[in-house]
């Protein structure tokens, strides 16, 4: 198993090395991650659908690629992934359940990523700040008065708490730059 501060000292590509190299598997990764989630997400509201039985399945035996045995959370909004409910941070798509893997998804779980969720979103992505009818808004972990930025911030907030080392976001007009900056993070357009 895989202790709590030892996963927080590494980044994605750490955690993978721990994996291949046998030390731990990515099944105690993923509980590690599963478990600062139920700890530190209730305060930060980051994560707007889980689906952690179908990941440790996924991670009892993941793709061996470069972060194999990372978990990672999808942004809920432009990345499909059959069987995953994604709303769009919005109530017209509150129980929308696509049927596919968009090609994005499908490279991130090529690259070894374990899959567990997804991040809030504002509504379409529309704003800069993450706050939606649907689930509410999203904190900033480093001061919980303060937004995470948008319209990647679930995913911003979730990595600054240490929930995942990475996470997925997307960006048209600052939607990775905004929360990077709000939660001091680096993000990569």
């Amino acid at each position: 198993m895989i202790d709590r501060d030892d996963y927080l000292s590494r980044d994605a590509v750490g955690l993978s090395a721990l994996v291949r190299s046998g030390d731990v598997t990515a099944r105690e990764v993923l509980e590690t991650a599963l478990a600062l989630a139920d700890e530190i997400d209730p305060k930060i509201n980051a994560l707007v659908v889980r689906d952690d039985e179908r990941a440790l399945e996924y991670a009892e035996h993941p793709i061996d690629g470069p972060l194999v045995g990372v978990p990672f959370l999808l942004k809920d909004l432009l990345a499909p992934m059959a069987g995953l409910r994604q709303t769009n941070g919005s109530r017209l798509w509150a129980d929308f359940v696509p049927d596919h893997d968009s090609e994005l998804v499908r490279r991130f779980k090529r690259a070894g990523l374990v899959i567990f969720g997804r991040t809030a979103s504002p509504e379409l992505g529309l704003t800069t700040s993450t706050e939606s009818r649907l689930h509410g808004p999203t904190r900033n972990p480093w001061n919980l008065e303060r937004s995470a930025g948008g319209s990647s911030g679930g995913s911003g907030s979730a990595v600054a708490a240490g929930i995942v080392p990475a996470a997925h976001g997307s960006d048209g007009g600052g939607s990775i730059r905004i929360p990077a900056s709000c939660c001091g993070l680096f993000g990569l357009k």
